[in-house]
C-alpha cells in the first residue's frame, strides 16, 4: 500500500478499529515503574510486547536500550527510526494504577512518555493491520535514561553505535497533538546547591539562610543581560529547601536551564552565572556550588527542508495545525548527528508531571496517523538528498 497523504483521514478512522491494542500497550508498558537509570523492568516488558506482536526482529543494544526491527522491502536502503523514551519522572514508590474511561486513560507517567512507548510497541499490528510496508527496515527504539541527569545517554550511545547511516527519524512524544519539532537550542541545565554550616559560630537568629541567599542569587541572575538575539533566556525551573516552618534553612538548591539559539552564548551566560556563585562563596559564610546535570548543542532543520514540508502537509490533511518549538529531547541528538528528524505528538492531555496525568483516547488516531504519513514521506525519499 502506498501511503499518500490524502488517505490519512481514512487510515486515521481504520486505526481507531485496534484500539484496544493501543491502549492495552500503553496500559501495560506505563504500568511498569521506569525512573531515570532504572528502565530495565520497561525495557523487558517493551521487548515482550514486540516479540508478542512477532516483530521480524527484537533485540538490546550494549546500553541495554530495546529495540526492535520490522524489516522492509529493499534491504539497501537506511533505516527509519521510531524512538520513545522509556523514562518517567516519577519514582517507584507511588502507585501506578491506570484508568481506563470511555473516552481517556489516567495515570502517571502518560504523558511524558508512556503513551509514545505504547504506540511504539504496537507499531507491528498497526502497520499489519494496514497492510503498510516500507522500503527501509523500520526500527523501534525504546531509549533509556533521557529525562533529566539521565542527559539522554540512551540516545547517545545508541546512535553512537549503530553502524549503518540512518535515513530519517521521528521522535514520538505522548502531547500534545501538533507539536511539530525540528530545531533545538543550546542548552546547560545546570543546579546550585547553598549549605549553611550550623555550627560556625552564628546564633540561630543571625545565621545564613540557605533560601534567601538562593533568592538573593535569583536576583542577581534576572539582572544579567540576556540578549533577544539570538533569542536566549535563563529559565530558573526548581527551587527547594529547609526542614520547618520556624527554623532556618541549611541546605536549599536551585534548579535552572539556559537557552539560546547560540552555544556561545549559552556558555557565556554560564560563566556569568559562575561568577555569581563564586562571588557569594566571597562575600556570605555559606558553601555554593554549581554543577552542570545535561548539556546539549544547538541544531536544527530549517522550514524549507523536505521533511519539515512533508510534515506540514500530513498534518494539513489530518486538519492539524503545526505548532513548532525548540525541543530539547532525542531530537536534539539525532539533529546533531545529521539525521533529518523531527518530533511528533499523539494525542491531547493535561496534568502533565501530576500522577493524575490524563489523555485523550479519540485523537490518539490522528497521532498516530500522521506519524504513518511521516514515515512514508522518509521512506519515499524526502531525507535523501
Amino acid at each position: 500500500m502506498d501511503l499518500k497523504p490524502p488517505d490519512l483521514p481514512d487510515i486515521a478512522r481504520r486505526i481507531a478499529d485496534i484500539r484496544e491494542v493501543i491502549i492495552a500497550n500503553i496500559v501495560l508498558l506505563g504500568q511498569v515503574p521506569a525512573p531515570t537509570f532504572h528502565e530495565s523492568r520497561k525495557a523487558a516488558a517493551f521487548c515482550e510486547r514486540l516479540n508478542e506482536s512477532q516483530i521480524d526482529e527484537c533485540t538490546t543494544d550494549g546500553y541495554n536500550n530495546p529495540i526492535g526491527i520490522i524489516r522492509g522491502s529493499a534491504p539497501s536502503k537506511p533505516p527509519i527510526f521510531l524512538v520513545a523514551h522509556l523514562d518517567t519522572f516519577f519514582d517507584k514508590e507511588i502507585i501506578y494504577n491506570f484508568t481506563v474511561g470511555k473516552t481517556y486513560i489516567e495515570g502517571p507517567g502518560l504523558l511524558d512518555n508512556s503513551v509514545g512507548v505504547g504506540v511504539l510497541a504496537s507499531m507491528p499490528q498497526i502497520l499489519r493491520f494496514l497492510d503498510l510496508r516500507f522500503e527501509s527496515d523500520i526500527v523501534l527504539a525504546g531509549v533509556i535514561q533521557s529525562l533529566g541527569h539521565g542527559n539522554l545517554r540512551g540516545i547517545r550511545h545508541l546512535l553512537k553505535t549503530w553502524v549503518t547511516p540512518i535515513r530519517g527519524a521521528i521522535s514520538i512524544e505522548g502531547v500534545e497533538l501538533g507539536r511539530l519539532n525540528y530545531f533545538s537550542d543550546g542548552m546547560i541545565r545546570c543546579e546550585i546547591q547553598c549549605s549553611v554550616n550550623p555550627a560556625t559560630g552564628f546564633t540561630e537568629k543571625h545565621q545564613p539562610n540557605a533560601i534567601l541567599v538562593l533568592n538573593e542569587m535569583i536576583n542577581q541572575i534576572m539582572e544579567l543581560g540576556v540578549p533577544q538575539r539570538p533569542r536566549s533566556q535563563i529559565i530558573i525551573g526548581k527551587i527547594s529547601g529547609g526542614i520547618t516552618h520556624g527554623r532556618m534553612a541549611h541546605h536549599a538548591s536551585l534548579g535552572m536551564e539556559i537557552h539560546s539559539d547560540a552555544m556561545r552564548v549559552v556558555k557565556s551566560l554560564y560563566q556569568k552565572i559562575k561568577d555569581i556563585v563564586d562571588g557569594f562563596n566571597q562575600e556570605y559564610d555559606v558553601n555554593l556550588k554549581l554543577k552542570i546535570i545535561s548539556n546539549l548543542h544547538a541544531a536544527r532543520l530549517k522550514f524549507n527542508h523536505p521533511l519539515v514540508k512533508s510534515a506540514v502537509e500530513v498534518m494539513q490533511q489530518l486538519k492539524l495545525k503545526p505548532v513548532s518549538e525548540a525541543s530539547e529531547s532525542e531530537l536534539s541528538i539525532l539533529l546533531a548527528r545529521g539525521i533529518p528528524s523531527v518530533t511528533l505528538g499523539i494525542t491531547h492531555g493535561e496534568n502533565k508531571y501530576e500522577e493524575n496525568a490524563r489523555v485523550k483516547i479519540q485523537p490518539m488516531f490522528k497521532g498516530i496517523a500522521q506519524i504513518l504519513g511521516v514515515m512514508a514521506a522518509i521512506d519515499r525519499g524526502v531525507c535523501d538528498g
